[in-house]
């Protein structure tokens, strides 16, 4: 039985967040705000205070209006917007008539923006000690480029999700079973209140090999934790908007402990990047394979270990027996060997959940 050197630091931070105050919709106020940031990846606004009268809503959206998200209940303890690809974010006031003259006279209804989220252009560099680690030469590739040689992987990895928690920090998680349920780490998410937070994306990943353009990301909320264990480093959540998702498919964890030597592949959202997989078939190298199927996370005998590449935001990724195409570990930890809590270990601890 063999104990990791490096442990898991948190989330992987890929923005920036800046302080605003500005107030849209209040009597004679703007009804309408661009905020722009040249250069960013993503733009996502946090309303302090969200009062409007029955009828009226805010859009946040691109100039372009191709990506565009809709709020009409009034919140007046705030709430984060759903980001906007890109570097420009518009924010819009819509409202109906003036019922009775109420807007004249009610001077606390209005939209209040006090913090600005703006994506990173560049990965930000990684920090010491952190949960993840390229071992060797990084050989992890795109996912689509798996389409054609490994359509099996590139299959599975749709199943595969961004998670941009609080508008800065980054993980991966993913669809686990048929129902409504994802699972990331729990050094990632515990709460509720954090997953009703946190952006779940699917579909980000990249056109063509190589290249730079990526395909618009479905967008959904995370919703309600159902379980969550800090030792065994997991946590089990739903989303809102799953109909929107349910086209991804779903993994499944193993039930049996992987073999030394086993082949393995994982996809994974690395420093935030779109979907890449870690580990070729048959790979010649032999570095994405079950390294010690007996290996110690938080607790004896919890993981299993691997050399599979994995950077940082790479924390709550599937890893993937070649042999069952199931879920042999949920990636945690780095220091060359990586490390993942066993997949039949969660399984036998989530067994009423799925």
């Amino acid at each position: 039985m063999e104990s990791g050197t490096t442990r898991s630091a948190g989330r992987q931070r890929i923005g920036e967040l800046l302080r605003v105050d500005r107030l849209l919709g209040n009597l004679g106020g703007p009804k309408r705000e661009e905020f722009a940031y040249p250069g960013a990846s993503y733009v996502k606004v946090h309303f302090d205070r969200l009062t409007m009268l029955p009828g009226d809503y805010v859009t946040v959206s691109n100039p372009e209006r191709t990506e565009s998200y809709r709020y009409d209940e009034s919140d007046p303890d705030g709430r984060w917007a759903m980001s906007i690809t890109g570097d420009t974010a518009v924010v819009e006031v819509h409202r109906e008539i003036n019922p009775l003259g109420l807007r004249d006279i009610t001077g606390d209804l209005g939209i209040g923006i006090d913090r600005v989220a703006r994506g990173n252009s560049r990965p930000a560099p990684a920090r010491p000690g952190r949960e993840e680690s390229v071992c060797g030469a990084d050989t992890s590739s795109d996912a689509v480029c798996y389409e054609s040689k490994d359509p099996v992987a590139y299959t599975k990895s749709k199943a595969t999700a961004r998670l941009l928690i609080n508008g800065t920090e980054l993980c991966t998680g993913w669809r686990v079973g048929p129902k409504n349920r994802m699972i990331t780490n729990n050094h990632c998410l515990t709460t509720s209140g954090e997953a009703y937070d946190t952006e779940v994306w699917f579909n980000y990943q990249c056109a063509k090999c190589g290249g730079y353009d990526v395909f618009k990301p479905t967008k959904v909320w995370g919703d309600q934790v159902l379980a969550t264990d800090k030792t065994y480093d997991y946590t089990l959540f739903t989303v809102d908007g799953f109909e929107s998702i349910e086209k991804f498919g779903y993994l499944t964890l193993d039930t049996v402990r992987p073999a030394k030597g086993q082949e393995l592949y994982v996809p994974q959202h690395p420093s935030g990047e779109p979907a890449k997989i870690a580990g070729n078939k048959g790979e010649a190298a032999g570095n994405c394979e079950v390294d010690n199927p007996d290996y110690t996370g938080y607790a004896a005998h919890s993981d299993v270990s691997y050399f599979c590449d994995t950077a940082g935001g790479s924390s709550g990724s599937p890893v993937i027996s070649r042999a069952t195409n199931r879920v042999v570990a949920l990636h945690h930890f780095g220091g060359c060997p990586n490390s993942g809590v066993r997949g039949d270990v969660l399984a036998g601890r989530l067994r009423t959940y799925l």
